[in-house]
């Protein structure tokens, strides 16, 4: 069996799949799909995250597998499960041997490496055939020290600051944070004058994870060097810590100690947040939901560090894995580049909330199930189209809202900034070390004592990965 799973796919079968669109059963959009060469196995059996703009899965996904398998002689099955769902339910299929065959990450999934196949041809083919992808995403898919490629990354999540305006308008800041600092100094006046808190997370989930991190790198410091080394135990990550603890005290309460990954999203349509670390996704939520509350809501890059540092953490960063016990591998690795080819319709169903790991794809001909964008012939022109008018606007309100996060590449980086999302980096990450840092500072331990526990707990994940040689960097 482990000789079949390894089969690889050929440069020759990847060059025969190009080919011309096909009109999609029943839709009306153009799905770009091969039509020259089957693949390879009968079936695929694929499992992803419900994405948070359903739309995406109802109208989008799920119809474009379907008509991918129909047009490639595939039966193609797609299981959908709650985010928080996705690395145990992986885990354990791993483990147990068998399950779907492709499965969507939410995060870098390098502490899985062991289990899954190389796919280094892919993402060479899809280079060739797309153009360079977006370094933030190869950091998140491709082990330096073991020279493969553990994912297939096709997109990922840009992670802006949400706020409301009529808020920070009351003190004096219309445009919204820019550092930090602003968050002590105009988010408590918000929190003491009208009874609204910050919504940044201090718990174990999703957002919770990025937010501190982009606090850390804001403050010069982090988890790891460039060189896989363990950096975290140092004065800057305290000086982080101590301003958390602040920030808490002054703009937060206690409830942002167990929120889930919804919860700041909640938070935010419901009134009960003047700022929040997060994608468009709660925006989007709010246009439905609750209009009067969107129309309020605008977006900020980074926040600037005591240095004048800024970086976040991609929101989400998508990852197809495929596990060694998959005897369609081959398959998998054709769905893969056929959904980077159609990335634009990924792009519009989603609201925007997907951004391309290759900005350089053509947009295909057809009737692509959107308002065709004059000029626009690859994702890199539509991006910048749709974000300085975005077409799902409401009535009345301002179309230029995503502006600001039309250069997003240059301040979103991956997991394990400054280095690469390694496996050592998928457990801390995994076992939430770092925001359970800020929240024991946040809940009273002395931040020196907070810092030091995740350093111990840190170093131990890495020196466990090094000996297995899937980490660099020194003992």
């Amino acid at each position: 069996m482990a000789k079949k799973t390894k089969k690889a796919i050929t440069r020759r079968d990847f060059i025969k799949t190009a080919g011309a669109g096909v009109l999609a059963a029943g839709m009306g959009p153009t799905i770009f799909i091969p039509r020259q060469a089957r693949a390879a196995g009968k079936e695929l059996k694929i499992l992803q995250w419900a994405h948070f703009v359903p739309r995406y899965d109802q109208e989008w996904f799920d119809n474009f597998a379907k008509q991918w398998g129909k047009e490639n002689g595939v039966e193609v099955t797609v299981d959908h499960v709650n985010i928080g769902q996705v690395v145990p339910r992986a885990s354990a299929e791993l483990a147990a041997g068998k399950g779907h065959d492709l499965i969507e990450t939410f995060a870098p999934p390098a502490q899985l490496e062991p289990s899954l196949l190389d796919l280094t041809d892919v993402n060479q083919e899809a280079e060739r055939r797309f153009g360079k992808q977006l370094a933030l995403c190869k950091r998140s898919s491709y082990n330096p020290n073991t020279k493969k490629y553990y994912g297939f990354c096709h997109g990922w999540v840009i992670d802006p600051g949400d706020y409301r305006k009529s808020l920070w308008e009351k003190v004096g800041k219309p445009q919204g944070p820019e550092t930090w600092e602003d968050l002590i100094t105009y988010g408590g006046k918000i929190k003491e004058k009208l009874g609204v808190q910050l919504g940044i997370g201090l718990s174990q989930e999703l957002d919770s994870n990025m937010a501190s991190r982009a606090l850390l790198w804001s403050y010069d410091t982090g988890v790891q060097d460039a060189s896989e080394n363990v950096i975290i135990g140092n004065e800057r990550t305290i000086e982080a810590v101590q301003f958390m603890s602040k920030l808490y005290k002054a703009a937060m309460t206690p409830e942002v100690f167990a929120w889930a990954p919804a919860s700041n999203n909640r938070a935010l349509i419901a009134g009960k947040a003047s700022y929040i670390l997060n994608s468009v996704s709660a925006y989007r939520s709010g246009q439905k939901k609750v209009p009067e509350i969107a129309k309020d809501v605008f977006f900020v890059p980074p926040l600037k560090g005591p240095r004048g540092t800024r970086w976040t953490c991609e929101h989400v960063i998508y990852n197809y894995i495929v596990p060694t016990y998959s005897r369609n591998a081959d398959t998998a690795k054709k769905f893969m580049l056929a959904l980077v080819a159609n990335y634009d319709q990924a792009m519009y169903y989603s609201e925007l909330y997907n951004s391309p790991a290759f900005f350089d794809v053509s947009v295909p001909k057809g009737n692509r199930g959107y308002a065709k964008v004059r000029g626009a012939k690859n994702l890199r022109d539509l991006n910048d189209a749709w974000f300085d008018k975005d077409p799902f606007a409401l009535p009345g309100e301002a179309t230029d809202k995503l502006k600001p996060l039309k250069d997003a590449m240059e301040w979103s980086t991956n997991v394990g900034h400054p280095g690469p999302a390694s496996p050592a980096v998928g457990e801390v990450f995994g076992t939430f070390v770092v925001p359970n840092m800020m929240a024991n500072a946040a809940r009273g331990m002395k931040p020196e004592t907070a810092v030091g526990q995740a350093e111990t707990l840190t170093k131990a994940i890495f020196d466990k990965w090094r000996q297995k040689g899937l980490v660099g960097g020194k003992m």
